[in-house]
């Protein structure tokens, strides 16, 4: 992950998800209620029996005429959005009536305070008023172009539902009706009894009259104009480079956060390109074909968040093998992020295929690490194939990069194994601070360190000795969820011991030896917690070990940087590590392994996109705001000039 995209990441602080469509309207009928009697209490004194009773007409003044328009566009805006073409949802629909309606209480509030404090009139809220109804549509029509995809015009249709049934309520209940000259007897004694009843009405309404509905129609224009414009401006950079709208990834985004739907993934598709990517699979089964445990690496990154894309391509391998799964982090950045989750379905099939092709062998080297520069590799032989977990703790470092990946492993080739499984630890980092977190790019030190590192480690299992195999397995779903940092496939253990003594084909320093390997379904780990548990396996239980994790942005749904060990207790994780290896040496038994690989043809986001897409983001964040902002404060004065020239 690079700046650029830890800093796209960051966004994620601002995730929550939608309430339900009852819970918005509800809390929206109760803030009217309050709001009414802050705006309409009499003078009567409420502690008698008669002042309550005003109090309750307050309260239902408010629910009529703040909470109706709000209950209204909770459930018109969908029905009518759906019917141009839109995909707006209740809960949607309704979060977004309610925001508006606090819009609307806010404005109105200040506006009543300024005018109690100063010499402003009354002439001055409902000015205030005219402004706020305009702002919702505003706001109302912003957010409907995003989600809904809908042209300025279309969208214009919903968005106008909340004003305008505001604006009907007030036009009726103001009187307006007869400040005009319309109709004649027929038309006074048949409608103006139903659209002119300012006799019901608290008497602060008389106030309102035609100018300010003129100046209303006005101002929505004014502010419809100013949004598109705001979208045009923002939007450009985004067609110009990528091809794409912004409302398409903000409309997604918001689909996915309010209510985890797949709308994204119709964004990512469009960027997507084509990829093949090597998928390898390492079996592990007893002598009477029983499978204890499967390894499967696609070289895809299992991103970009939640259960987007590749987000919960852990999990569905797992469920995917007979043995007990272990589907750790392949060398492969963002950029090889899978664009919607049925490309998954392309990799299971791969596997499936490397599955169908194995050729198991009873002999293994022992564990051996290797180091070269930062790089350090655990590397173990199974037959002529190897298993190659690399890590550059204690250093910090985040993804691998696709190309350094396969440069490592044809490294590892080269020195003499026929078949290569390289692991990306991705076990030490330090959350999204500093410039670059330790991305390893290709041209890179780290990148030739690693290479070197895979190289020497062929070089060393090729020539070493061999024993007969017996593999252990354990894990354990742990009480911690995703919020805490560990995904549902929990901690996941395979010990493996070559030669249970010097008689049975090794020699001495192989006889007996023990290697474990730990995985944690989740995304890298607080800096020093993977040598603390390495150091606490190694001092008494076994004779090399490693500690992974599957990088799953299962959680990263809520926090981008949601590392292991920052919300949980590091002493409990140690213990249950150390019993999670103890149980998998007591598992041991002999075994027989076999490894293949297949290419998988996948759409991903593709080289460079990801950067391009977390730069656009970006700038679209820091630049939207500034340029909202000047959009807002120009509406405003043009507003005001309006109000001057029209004298309302």
């Amino acid at each position: 992950m690079t700046a650029s995209q830890s800093n796209l990441a960051g966004l994620s602080r601002f995730i929550f998800r939608a309430p339900s469509w009852s819970t918005s309207v509800a809390f929206a009928i109760f803030l009217a209620a309050v709001a009414g009697v802050g705006a309409f209490e009499r003078p009567e004194a409420v502690t008698t029996w008669r002042g309550i009773l005003f109090v309750g007409r307050d309260a239902w003044e408010g629910i009529f005429f703040i909470g109706i328009p709000t209950v209204v566009a909770s459930f018109a805006t969908t029905w009518v959005d759906h019917r141009v073409g839109g995909r707006l949802t209740h809960n949607r629909s309704s979060l977004l009536a309610l925001v508006c309606e606090l819009v609307i209480v806010v404005m109105l509030t200040v506006a009543g305070t300024l005018s109690y404090l100063t010499s402003l009139e009354q002439r001055f809220v409902f000015d205030v008023l005219v402004v706020s109804l305009a702002s919702v549509f505003a706001l109302r029509l912003l957010v409907i172009m995003a989600v809904s995809g809908s042209r300025l015009l279309v969208a214009a249709i919903p968005a106008s539902i909340q004003t305008v049934t505001a604006a009907a309520l007030l036009f009726v209940y103001s009187g307006t009706l007869l400040f005009l000259e319309v109709g004649g007897p027929l038309f006074d004694a048949l409608l103006t009894p139903y659209l002119a009843r300012p006799e019901e009405a608290p008497q602060a309404l008389s106030a309102i009259g035609p100018n300010h509905f003129m100046l209303l129609g006005l101002t929505c224009a004014l502010y419809g104009l100013a949004v598109w414009g705001f979208l045009y401006v923002v939007d450009r950079p985004w067609r110009n480079s990528l091809g794409v709208s912004v409302l398409d990834f903000l409309g997604g985004f918001i689909g996915h956060i309010a209510e985890g739907s797949r709308e994204l993934e119709d964004f990512f598709e469009q960027l997507g390109e084509e990829a093949l990517v090597p998928v390898t699979v390492l079996s592990v089964r007893t002598p009477d074909g029983e499978e204890k445990a499967r390894w499967v690496l696609p070289m895809i990154h299992p991103g970009p968040m939640g259960e987007i894309g590749g987000g919960n391509l852990p999990v569905r391998i797992a469920a995917h093998a007979d043995g007990l799964a272990f589907p750790p982090h392949a060398t492969a950045g963002h950029d090889f992020n899978l664009v919607t989750e049925r490309e998954v379905e392309s990799v299971i099939d791969a596997a499936d295929r490397a599955f169908d092709r194995l050729e198991y062998t009873d002999e293994a080297t022992r564990g051996a690490r290797v180091a070269s520069g930062e790089a350090s590799v655990l590397g173990q032989s199974f037959g002529e194939n190897a298993l190659l977990v690399s890590t550059f703790a204690p250093g910090f470092a985040d993804d691998v990069e696709y190309a350094v990946g396969l440069s490592a492993a044809s490294e590892a080739r080269a020195g003499g194994l026929r078949d290569v499984l390289l692991v990306d630890a991705h076990n030490c980092n330090n959350g999204l601070d500093g410039p670059d977190l330790g991305h390893v790019t290709p041209g890179s030190r780290r990148s030739f360190d690693l290479m070197g590192a895979a190289r020497d480690a062929a070089d060393h299992l090729v020539n070493a000795p061999r024993g007969a195999l017996a593999v252990g397995v354990a894990w354990d779903r742990t009480e911690w969820t995703p919020k805490e940092g560990v995904g549902p496939l929990g901690v996941r253990v395979m010990v493996s011991k070559v030669g249970a003594s010097e008689g049975e084909g090794v020699t001495a320093d192989v006889a007996g030896t023990t290697t474990a390997y730990v995985l944690v379904d989740g995304n890298n780990m607080e800096p020093g917690l993977r040598d603390r548990l390495v150091d606490t396996l190694v001092a008494d239980l076994v004779d090399e070990a490693e500690v992974m994790t599957t990088d799953t942005h299962i959680v990263n749904t809520v926090e981008a940087d949601n590392q292991v060990g920052a919300a949980i207790d590091v002493d409990e994780l140690e213990e249950l590590v150390r019993d999670l290896v103890s149980e998998a040496k007591a598992d041991l038994e002999p075994v027989e392994a076999g490894m293949a690989s297949e290419r998988a043809e996948v759409t991903i986001f593709g080289n460079d996109r990801t950067e391009t897409l977390a730069s656009h983001a970006n700038a679209a964040v820091s630049m939207g705001g500034a340029l909202a902002l000047a959009v807002i404060v120009s509406s405003l004065a043009v507003s005001v000039i309006l109000f001057f020239v029209t004298g309302a």
